[in-house]
């Protein structure tokens, strides 16, 4: 059977206006609010979103190729829209399993909100399966957050937070609320604290939560702290390592692309003048970066075809998701090194397009699942725990 061709929303037009835009958001620190502009105008925004809602209903693997694309153009731009396709994805993922509880993500994606992730905590190491951050029930229901997350991508354009904090006083023991807080409902702080290695532009400044409300209808999940198998878990997990291995792996792609222009380019006077295409070893780099390249690629789009035809993977889900992002950020980092040693010297300036491609990559370790959890998380699936 004949696959139809994967929808696309970014034109190359589009992208190259982005590209033009990237290096002067990294050198100033600053958010591109002209590329979010774009990409709004583009539908890219309601990219999740239903038909019937005015979106444009791509599939998980649409929006991961388009992300790999809008990498390929600007890294940090692509990462940083990436938290709002995020938490637009993991609500179309659960609507297409019948669970509509975050149907309002969805609607309120299609009237132009914009979404982040307010997860992330400094020294917590158990990331989604527990919170240093107070959740306090009230009276109708709705809750007030308190604590302090990092890694707030999107922080100065946000209208809506999808958080998390622990309740210790819930009836049924100590529970995770799952919520989404309003930034026009007060009780919310983003520090100016964003000066990074690389990926300047997403602007993932800490946001500090003081008795943020989160009114009842936007309260959707309150799950006992440790690992879960709720569809709101697999959902958050899938769309999340799918859309970040692709950004990761449109920053390996592009790396290919200078390498072989570098190499086209460069000429070498112990060789009578003939460019670095002909040298031995610089063709063995090149090649080893495609070869790692050409590997990654298939197996984002795999992955998530498998998510959205509900493929059964059982008790080895988490494993492959987890093991898919460690493959794509580390093959990333490999490409763009052998690409930096193609280049030559050129690449270890500032404003060299491979110097910035090598400090955005490195972001990859630090975002979740890292190293040593993936490695556990796919030694349990395999090996089963360990004794207690």
């Amino acid at each position: 059977m004949t696959r139809p061709a994967p929808r696309t929303l970014l034109t190359d037009d589009l992208l190259a206006r982005i590209a033009e835009r990237a290096p002067v958001h990294d050198r100033e620190n600053t958010f591109p609010h002209e590329d979010l502009a774009d990409l709004r105008a583009a539908g890219y925004l309601a990219a999740f979103v239903p038909a019937e809602l005015g979106g444009a209903g791509l599939t998980l693997e649409e929006v991961a190729r388009e992300q790999a694309r809008l990498s390929g153009a600007a890294p940090a731009t692509a990462l940083a829209v990436n938290m709002h396709l995020v938490v637009t994805g993991m609500a179309a993922v659960l609507a297409a399993r019948g669970d509509d509880s975050l149907a309002f993500v969805l609607r309120d994606a299609a009237e132009g909100e914009v979404f982040a992730f307010g997860n992330s905590e400094a020294g917590n190491d158990l990331v989604m399966f527990g919170s240093r951050t107070r959740a306090e029930r009230q009276a109708d229901g709705g809750y007030r957050f308190t604590g302090t997350k990092i890694f707030t991508s999107l922080s100065p354009v946000w209208t809506r937070l999808a958080t998390f904090g622990l309740d210790e006083d819930h009836p049924d023991g100590p529970r995770l609320v799952h919520a989404v807080v309003s930034r026009e409902d007060g009780g919310i702080r983003t520090k100016d604290d964003w000066d990074t290695l690389g990926m300047r532009a997403t602007q993932s400044c800490t946001t500090v939560l003081d008795a943020a409300p989160a009114r009842a209808e936007r309260v959707f999940r309150a799950l006992p702290p440790g690992p879960s198998a709720d569809p709101y878990v697999f959902a958050l997990f899938a769309v999340f390592e799918v859309l970040l291995a692709a950004v990761y792996t449109g920053i390996g792609r592009r790396a290919l692309e200078l390498a072989v222009a570098a190499a086209h380019r460069r000429t070498s006077m112990k060789n009578d003048g003939r460019s670095y295409a002909q040298d031995p070893d610089i063709r063995w780099r090149v090649a080893d970066a495609a070869i790692n390249q050409d590997g990654i690629e298939p197996q984002v789009w795999a992955l998530a075809r498998d998510v959205d035809e509900q493929v059964d993977h059982g008790a080895l889900w988490f494993a492959r998701l987890v093991g898919l992002k460690v493959r794509a950020t580390e093959t990333a980092r490999v490409v763009v090194d052998q690409a930096i040693r193609v280049s030559g010297g050129g690449s270890y300036f500032s404003g060299s397009e491979l110097g910035r491609l090598y400090r955005d990559v490195l972001a990859g370790i630090f975002h979740p699942s890292d190293d040593e959890s993936a490695h556990g998380t796919v030694a349990n699936a395999w090996l089963g725990p360990l004794d207690r």
